[in-house]
């Protein structure tokens, strides 16, 4: 029995190992497969956009995101907000390419509140795009989705950028975006699986995103991870656009980060079981899109992947040297991979100085732990301190 439950501490051991320098190990293919080139154009579909915002119990930030849209360089689409609880008063003057929602009872809801718009669709767009209440749009965003969608991709991921590095939370949460941003979306797309969504600054063809409504039951807490999953689970593959940047407010105080941890934590371990079932898919299908997709699903989120690596290093450190050894590689080719995900990504001089504060970023994840399993009670309205708008951040 003891040689048994040695072997599984071994696995254990190994299987996080492996998570935690996957990131290096895609990076190296990345470099040998060479960066992904849109082919031509090949299903001459024309993309007529319907630009999705949703709203609940706060409009503050929707004038600047519409504002945003309304300047778009690429002239076919429409703006459908629906501001969910939100008061009476006027969110933006009357403009032909918008339509304002405003529906009768609460619907508390995300998903609902997209069934809602594309109810209200003024023609039959043949793209639907996700955009946050408090995102900023840049100009080029439609123009830089169509090539993925002329060759044929029915789901796309944009590039989500920190609008907002106020505060030390702020930065952090900008360098965790950034990390994600290069290694699960730009790198993950370039070595043949699909690029991760997150949320917003993502767009689908009409079609998918409606047979996907049409069958989902989910609150709306989550839904991303949920429809990537029947993305994957289905045979497609999610395109990452580089060009398609979305400018999103960040983090900025204490009790907003656990509040928001507590949320995507409660949504991980709730949908950790789609890592096993893409990955299946992928051994039944021998779909290199779908093991490494499921293989990544799989992964803790990072703060939860550093505790346990480093929990594993001290126990190794009073009972096997050597193991505790190679945990210290480990850490060493992750912290490398991290600064390479900097270094590719343009981070500026602030966000390097703000890594001092990532222990205290970790500390509040670690207290969002306590309420995870309580965060769907949590408001689904994200309030921000500071109002960043798209002039802000062209200065």
């Amino acid at each position: 029995m003891g040689t048994v439950i040695y072997d599984i501490w071994l696995i254990i051991q190994g299987i996080t190992a492996i998570i935690l320098v996957f990131p290096l190990l895609s990076y190296l293919v990345f470099l040998w497969a060479g960066k992904r080139k849109v082919s031509p154009a090949l299903t001459g579909i024309n993309p007529d956009y319907g630009i999705i915002v949703t709203a609940y119990g706060y409009a503050g930030n929707l004038k600047n995101v519409i504002a945003s849209l309304l300047q778009q360089s690429y002239p076919q689409f429409i703006i459908y907000v629906v501001a969910d609880n939100c008061g009476e008063g006027e969110i933006y003057p009357p403009h032909e390419k918008l339509v304002i929602i405003k529906p009768e009872t609460v619907l508390a809801n995300q998903l609902k509140s997209h069934v809602l718009a594309i109810t209200h669709f003024k023609r039959q767009h043949t793209i639907v795009t996700i955009i946050d209440s408090d995102n900023l749009v840049a100009p080029n965003y439609l123009e830089a989705l169509n090539p993925w969608f002329k060759e044929g991709y029915q789901a796309v991921q944009g590039v989500r950028k920190a609008k907002n590095t106020n505060t030390a939370y702020a930065s952090v949460d900008a360098l965790n975006e950034l990390y994600y941003l290069f290694y699960d979306r730009m790198v993950l797309f370039a070595i043949g699986s699909s690029a991760m969504l997150s949320g917003s600054g993502m767009a689908f063809t009409t079609a998918l995103y409606k047979s996907f409504l049409d069958k989902t039951k989910s609150s709306g807490a989550g839904f991303d991870k949920i429809l990537q999953k029947e993305i994957l689970y289905n045979k497609y593959r999610i395109a990452f656009a580089g060009e398609a940047i979305v400018y999103d407010e960040k983090t900025d105080n204490a009790d907003q980060l656990v509040k928001q941890r507590a949320r995507w934590n409660n949504t991980w371990f709730r949908y950790v079981r789609f890592g096993f079932t893409i990955f299946g898919q992928g051994l039944k299908n021998f779909s290199l899109n779908q093991l490494l997709f499921g293989f990544v699903l799989l992964r803790p989120p990072l703060f939860l992947l550093l505790l346990l690596s480093g929990s594993f290093f001290l126990i190794n450190l009073f009972t096997n040297s050597l193991f505790a050894w190679a945990w210290v590689i480990c850490f060493l080719l992750f912290i490398l991979a991290f600064f390479i995900a900097l270094a590719n990504t343009g981070a500026d001089k602030n966000l390097y100085k703000s890594i001092i504060h990532i222990p205290r970023f970790i500390s509040m994840q670690i207290l969002s732990l306590t309420k995870a399993a309580k965060a769907n009670k949590v408001s689904v309205a994200t309030k921000h301190s500071v109002t960043t708008g798209l002039e802000e951040i062209k200065k």
